[in-house]
């Protein structure tokens, strides 16, 4: 059988056609311009994690999923749909389900992108890592933590004609708007839930990307919007906060936001749960599971997720400029809010507030508190701002996920 084959050219024939399919099967031949320059993004983000040091732990997942996605024909692959007969049982009279194909890795992973599983789950882990005391001793700083909300709906109306030009529709403002609270799963629960997923990429990479680079987006409007003697201020010490008041607070926040607004409860509940489960004292198991373990696992989960989001068909288009255009303006114009709540408290308070900790108000915890106390050390290397940061950082926490949940009221 051999002889005849090879007697007959067959066999070279037979070898030429399948080195031509194991070289149209390769990246190389089904690639285009598009997926290299995707991978560069990609390569920017690495350096920026790794070598720069911005944010890593968000960046290396993000940038990782964004080079599988773009190596030409991986997507294909690790987001295959699965395929699944029906059979008539003539028996029965139903129908019997075969799975002929499972699906990729990636199409069950993003469920929980999709599915809006992840977000709330990371807020879990926030709250089991989040000391509401500052915000407690210093009721204040909620006033300071809504004013850096300003940035979500001075994007949002923006957006609204910006977008509306383009011919999208009002909730991929709402979607882009969100950024503006400096919180990346509260901007992935937003834009999946307002049924945007299409644009899931470059809104979470732009959220993801800012939060990252508050030390050098921050400071200047910070110093802009300040004098050195505002800068210079000093803080009292906070009020030590007693434990029945931390219990009674993550309560208290779920009930009262949750009958004025229950679209804000998959992200505000999950993150008073994991509050409670750490100030409560009788579930610390619980509570290093929600910071540590389960954290660390959704962390990885989704920003791969997000990352492979990040395609070329999808990312390289003109909206996505305006996506990540609008989403600084947002950015900016919630620290600008922050600071000048902060400047206009002063004008009522006999104890004045230093306005860089208004800065803060935006929900990136502990990134934007820092931020305040290396520029309020700057100025005045003893004095410490931390603290009194962290009570409008928090409050931005809790100020996004209201917000997102007014959005999804309004638009959803």
């Amino acid at each position: 059988m051999l002889e005849s084959i090879v007697s007959s050219g067959d066999l070279g024939a037979n070898l030429g056609e399948s080195m031509i399919n194991l070289w149209n099967s390769t990246g190389f031949a089904q690639s285009n311009w598009q997926d290299y320059l995707m991978l560069l993004i990609s390569f920017v983000l690495f350096y920026l994690a790794i070598a720069r040091g911005f944010e890593p732990l968000l960046l290396v997942p993000i940038a990782f999923g964004m080079m599988l996605a773009n190596i030409p024909g991986a997507h294909e692959i690790l987001y295959m749909e699965p395929a699944v007969k029906y059979t008539l049982d003539p028996d029965t009279g139903g129908y019997v389900t075969e799975v002929v194909r499972t699906g990729g890795l990636f199409y069950y992973l993003s469920k929980g992108v999709e599915w809006v599983i992840f977000p709330p789950l990371i807020f879990l882990g926030i709250g089991a890592m989040t000391d509401f005391g500052p915000l407690i001793a210093n009721p204040k700083s909620l006033i300071m933590g809504a004013g850096a909300q300003l940035g979500i709906f001075v994007a949002l109306f923006g957006g609204y004609f910006i977008f509306g030009a383009m011919g999208e529709n009002a909730s991929l403002a709402a979607s882009v708007a969100i950024i503006g609270g400096a919180d990346g799963p509260t901007a992935i629960y937003v834009t999946t839930t307002l049924g945007e997923a299409a644009n899931l990429g470059a809104i979470s990479i732009a959220a993801y990307s800012y939060m990252a680079l508050i030390p050098a987006i921050q400071p200047p409007i910070m110093k802009l919007l300040t004098t050195k003697k505002e800068r210079q201020i000093r803080m009292k010490q906070l009020r030590v906060v007693s434990k029945k008041e931390k219990i009674i607070f993550p309560i208290v926040v779920v009930v009262l936001c949750g009958l004025i607004l229950p679209d804000a409860l998959p992200l505000l509940g999950m993150l008073m749960l994991g509050n409670l489960l750490k100030e409560s004292g009788v579930t610390g198991r619980l509570a290093d599971t929600a910071s540590n373990g389960l954290c660390n696992v959704i962390t990885i989960l989704l920003g791969t997720c997000v990352g492979f989001k990040a395609v070329s068909d999808t990312f390289l288009q003109p909206l996505t400029l305006g996506i990540i255009g609008l989403g600084l303006a947002a950015f900016m114009f919630g620290t600008v809010g922050g600071v000048l709540i902060a400047k206009f408290m002063n004008l009522f308070l006999k104890e004045k507030i230093n306005p860089l900790i208004g800065s803060a108000g935006v929900s990136a915890v502990p990134m934007a508190a820092r931020v305040s106390q290396r520029m309020g050390q700057k100025e005045v290397p003893d004095n410490y701002l931390l603290m009194h940061a962290m009570g409008p950082n928090v409050a931005g926490v809790i100020g996004s996920a209201v917000a997102a949940g007014i959005l999804i009221a309004l638009f959803g």
